[in-house]
């Protein structure tokens, strides 16, 4: 092996590593079941509410969604190939019904780590069934996540919120609407 491809490998695997460190644990609630799926959604109310603070309009979109999935930190690490994780919830009438884990591959330039909050909408019923339905979803696969971009003065149109399952991404830097969700994989978290 040379050492070009072991300086990739070895990142490739050191961020493998830092993703199963930082996403296997939601805190100091290791152990306790009930703790782990409280510690969930006090991340989950905490960036429910930034998101809010962040933008007026998405309050109202959330509350018109039948469904809405929380990942508050979607973790992503890489080096050239890299992935990304993070736990959440389903919330349903402001009740939170199932937690989840969502995990991504990637492949391509990229270095470094960012967290990053992610929201799906459900926006009908059929798309929340399918979801609710699967024991593992996949974005772009078993249902098409349209991206929209809500920021500061932007308004959501009534097309968009017609489309079956929309998402955005609340970063440090404020909501993006231009990146994907295709190839993200959603499975129910068991809690041991």
């Amino acid at each position: 092996m040379n050492k070009r491809n072991f300086l990739v490998s070895g990142a490739s695997l050191a961020a493998v590593a830092l993703l199963s460190t930082a996403c296997s644990t939601t805190g100091g609630a290791a152990g306790d079941p009930a703790a782990q799926r409280a510690a969930i959604d006090a991340a989950v109310d905490s960036s429910l509410a930034r998101l809010y603070n962040e933008n007026a309009s998405a309050k109202q979109l959330v509350a018109s969604a039948k469904g809405v999935l929380v990942f508050p930190n979607f973790v992503s690490a890489g080096f050239i190939v890299g992935g990304a994780s993070g736990t959440g919830s389903l919330r349903k009438g402001g009740k939170t019904t199932g937690h989840f884990r969502m995990t991504e591959a990637s492949v391509g330039f990229l270095a470094g780590a960012q967290s990053q909050g992610v929201f799906m909408l459900f926006m009908t019923d059929a798309a929340l069934a399918n979801f609710e339905a699967s024991r593992g979803w996949t974005a772009g696969a078993d249902g098409s996540v349209t991206m929209i971009n809500i920021g500061a003065s932007a308004s959501v149109s009534t097309q968009t919120a017609q489309q079956p399952i929309i998402g955005f991404i609340l970063t440090n830097g404020g909501l993006m609407g231009n990146l994907s969700l295709n190839g993200s994989r959603i499975t129910p978290l068991t809690f041991n």
